[in-house]
């Protein structure tokens, strides 16, 4: 059972609550759990596959596939706020492929029962919309992830991961690894390093231990 503040975040990101009845939301709060996770930590795979529904209070997490070399390929991110369903992938059976989701950095997440998640779809029409709409939106990520992979230059792929990363940091300073921005990219260590080492030749970026940092956004958004 989660406390108070817990249930306000959980009644803030799931607006089904409202129209469930009073034993429905009893149940879904006495079956949501707080759990931490360390940097790196696996939250779900294929032999962990059905966790249940993910809601990110603190930290930032990463799905992803792994092919039989073991290359992967980012599907999506998760940060504060956002909903994972697929670490419920026993509630769509068309769910034919393993999704694998790792801590990014030291993360707190309210876990949903997958049980008690599925018996309220089932039963409740603003619950299963949720989920569609969770999942629609995920899907686009998805699509969009594989458009860059599939159709767009290497450069301009990796000065979209730049620009999108500044963003959302709030920072033209992005502490990543060559490895890590690699992994966020679907592409090799060595790919990334040459890139970024144009990049800096170009004067776009400088490199500085554990990252780099944007100089020049404009010469960025000429390559996309």
């Amino acid at each position: 059972m989660i406390d108070q503040d817990n249930i306000g975040f959980l009644k803030s990101k799931f607006d089904f609550i409202s129209r469930l009845s009073k034993a429905e939301q009893e149940e879904l709060f006495a079956n949501t759990s707080q759990i931490s996770y360390n940097k790196g930590q696996n939250i779900h795979s294929a032999e962990n596959d059905c966790i249940g529904v993910l809601l990110v209070k603190s930290g930032e997490l990463r799905a992803y596939i792994l092919s039989e070399g073991g290359k992967e390929a980012t599907l999506y991110r998760l940060y504060p706020g956002d909903v994972c369903i697929l670490s419920a992938s026993c509630l769509m059976h068309n769910i034919t492929f393993d999704v694998f989701i790792d801590a990014e950095m030291d993360s707190e997440i309210l876990l949903v029962s997958a049980g008690v998640f599925a018996k309220l779809q089932d039963s409740n029409i603003y619950v299963e919309n949720f989920a569609l709409s969770v999942m629609v939106d995920k899907f686009s990520d998805v699509m969009w992830a594989m458009e860059q992979i599939l159709f767009k230059s290497f450069d301009s792929r990796l000065a979209t991961f730049l620009l999108d990363e500044s963003a959302k940091r709030g920072s033209d300073r992005i502490d990543l690894t060559h490895e890590q921005i690699a992994k966020y990219m679907a592409s090799a260590r060595e790919v990334v390093s040459r890139m970024i080492k144009y990049f800096e030749k170009e004067k776009l970026v400088t490199l500085h231990r554990g990252g780099l940092t944007i100089i020049d956004k404009a010469g960025l958004r000429k390559l996309i």
